[in-house]
């Protein structure tokens, strides 16, 4: 999933002893190369592109404010308006260029005071200068029905008619340009301020574990030790470090949840999700069947699975942190970088020649950040940049297999941004309802090509579970995290929240989802407080659970060897955003506004703990 961005600088030997000595057993791992977007920040490229976009910014507003419904009523309207959504375009890929290099930069260390102002710069004068070019959507949208249509039906606005249907779908929760133009102004100082106060937060943060001072992302990954005692101790850190923080994350959430509230009110938007499903494209009702189809397989899902997974530790039920514990008595290993780029390539090749050939540009291009580092964000993400550049993928690499999958999963997305780059900085943006599919299917890919080579019995259940595990963390917890964000937006509606109400709500839906075999034991309450969704993108959790469904199902089409399927797949992701999701998935046969389309990806999951639960008789 694409949220941040971020730059590596930062040599890697910055690095904790221990874990520069674990970097031996990874091999070399690749920081990205900026270069091909800026030559740095302080940069003579940067400065003048940044002087160059506010100047265009600034000559597209004197040229067309004011004259877009006079432009649209003219006999040559589409020649007219086409002109001027080309300039608009051209610009926005010039702003997204710059505003990506700011942010790379800035993720690659979000403690540097000096990339956190270059970013707060950057980010002020490009909202400054993208207020003088929002009366442009305001004004396409005042212009008639009828006559916009006959604009679009040929000549040069015809490319462009996807974009403006999208644009139009807004029209209803548009406000004025002074209002608009506000909100564009003082963004700056709200979410985006608060934004970044959650990352500078985090990356600040020191979980002690074993006489070292770790951050997040190393923390998180000895929840994955096969030593118990050290996964108790992580995840006791973690929750004592998040504990001792709670003041902030409250404030940040309680903040930007009525900052929310007060833009869905002023838009008109009547349940706290909706913003999210029109600018995802997505009916309301399609999103309630996924949840309530996920919410009604809990028992069948994770609780059956968890269940399964204290038996093979020889209990009734598992301490929260070995949630994601290996197997008992499964040997562990470290897999190098290059196994596991050669891994996915191969998957990938398997697939399609042409689909690897992509993704090894991004191993050869300098186009992946790997390494874990202070002061890096956690987590993992591919950046689409702009069209005229390339992604980025950023990842905190550390050898174990569900490391691999990211890999995996973030290189998927990189092949979706670079397939769809050719439609344009307006068009090439996928929709959530297919933003994870390219990066599940990626997954899914490599997965199903390293168990096809495991005849180990032991080895082979250790796979598929690890496999299920990651499909519960996709489906089912994701789903409950969704669950949590309405939960804590609805009671925020009616005043501000303490640290123990958000705690309150986060172990109810905890509780519902894992089921009766996992212990959510005094310490699992504050762990909401980490995850960067809930701050910097409300309610986009359900596009993993709506992807991994989704890709279940596109692989059990695949799995039927139908003849053409791989052209078929080429062509939705090189669609990116123009085209709804709907009818992208017609040529598959799948309908996602049927209520049973949301079976057949859950079957999937359920058939695979069927399977593990075969292996022990």
């Amino acid at each position: 999933m694409p949220i941040r961005a971020r730059e590596t600088v930062v040599p890697f030997a910055a690095v904790s002893g221990a874990e520069a000595a674990r970097a031996v057993d990874l091999g070399v791992l690749p920081e990205w190369n900026l270069k091909d977007l800026y030559s740095g920040i302080d940069g003579a490229d940067f400065r003048d592109d940044l002087a160059k976009a506010e100047a265009e910014c600034r000559a597209f507003a004197k040229a067309y404010a004011g004259r877009i419904a006079e432009m649209a009523a003219a006999p040559d309207a589409s020649d007219k308006l086409g002109e001027a959504v080309r300039a608009y375009e051209a610009i926005e890929d010039l702003l997204g260029r710059l505003m990506s290099f700011a942010g790379l930069v800035y993720s690659g260390d979000t403690t540097d005071e000096t990339r956190a102002k270059f970013y707060g710069d950057t980010r002020e004068r490009l909202t400054a200068a993208s207020a003088d070019l929002l009366f442009f959507g305001l004004e396409l949208n005042r212009v008639e029905d009828a006559a916009m249509d006959r604009a679009t039906a040929s000549g040069p606005l015809a490319h462009y008619r996807p974009w403006i249907e999208d644009l139009r779908r807004e029209k209803p929760h548009q406000l004025d340009d002074r209002t608009e133009k506000l909100f564009l102004e003082k963004s700056v100082t709200s979410n985006a301020a608060w934004d970044r106060l959650f990352n500078e937060t985090i990356a600040a943060l020191r979980f002690p574990v074993q006489g070292e001072k770790l951050t997040l992302e190393p923390t998180l990954n000895k929840l994955q030790d096969p030593d118990p005692a050290l996964r108790q101790e992580a995840a006791l850190a973690i929750s004592e470090t998040l504990r001792a923080n709670l003041r902030v994350f409250t404030l940040i959430t309680n903040t930007l949840a009525k900052d929310k509230e007060i833009s869905d009110r002023w838009r008109g938007f009547k349940d706290v999700a909706d913003a999210r499903h029109l600018a995802n494209r997505v009916e309301p009702e399609v999103v309630a069947a996924l949840v309530d189809a996920v919410r009604a397989a809990y028992p069948r899902l994770s609780h059956r699975y968890y269940r399964l997974k204290a038996k093979w530790f020889g209990a009734e039920a598992l301490p929260y942190w070995d949630r994601n514990a290996p197997l008992p008595k499964v040997e562990q290993r470290t897999i190098p970088w290059t196994e596991a780029r050669d891994t996915v390539l191969d998957a990938y090749g398997a697939f399609s020649p042409d689909m690897a050939n992509i993704a090894k540009r991004f191993f050869d291009g300098g186009w992946i950040d790997a390494p874990t580092r202070p002061g890096k964000a956690p987590g993992a993400f591919a950046h689409p940049t702009v069209p005229s550049a390339h992604p980025y993928v950023l990842v905190n690499y550390q050898g174990k297999p569900r490391d691999v999958m990211t890999l995996a999963h973030e290189l998927g997305h990189g092949v979706h941004q670079v397939l769809a780059a050719p439609n344009g900085a307006l068009m090439a943006p996928t929709p959530l309802t297919l933003a994870e599919t390219a990066s599940v299917f990626g997954e899914m890919l490599t997965f199903r090509k390293l168990l096809a080579r495991t005849t180990d019995p032991v080895q082979r259940r250790a796979m598929l579970a690890a496999k299920v595990e990651d499909m519960i963390n996709t489906v089912v917890r994701q789903i409950a995290f969704y669950s949590f964000e309405r939960k804590v937006h609805l009671a925020r509606a009616k005043g501000e929240l303490t640290a123990d109400e958000i705690n309150a709500l986060w172990m109810s839906v905890q509780a519902e989802s894992l089921g009766p075999a996992i212990q959510l034991d005094s310490g699992y309450e504050p762990f909401w407080a980490y995850i960067p969704h809930f701050i910097h993108s409300p309610f986009y959790v359900y596009a993993y659970a709506f992807g991994d469904c989704l890709v279940n199902s596109l692989y059990g089409v695949y799995a039927r060897a139908e003849s053409g399927f791989v052209e078929r797949y080429f062509a939705l992701l090189s669609a990116g955003g123009s085209k709804p999701y709907g009818e992208l998935l017609k040529p598959f046969g799948l309908d996602a506004s049927d209520p049973a389309f949301w079976q057949i990806g859950l079957g999937m999951i359920e058939g695979m703990i069927a399977e593990l639960e075969a292996m022990e008789g």
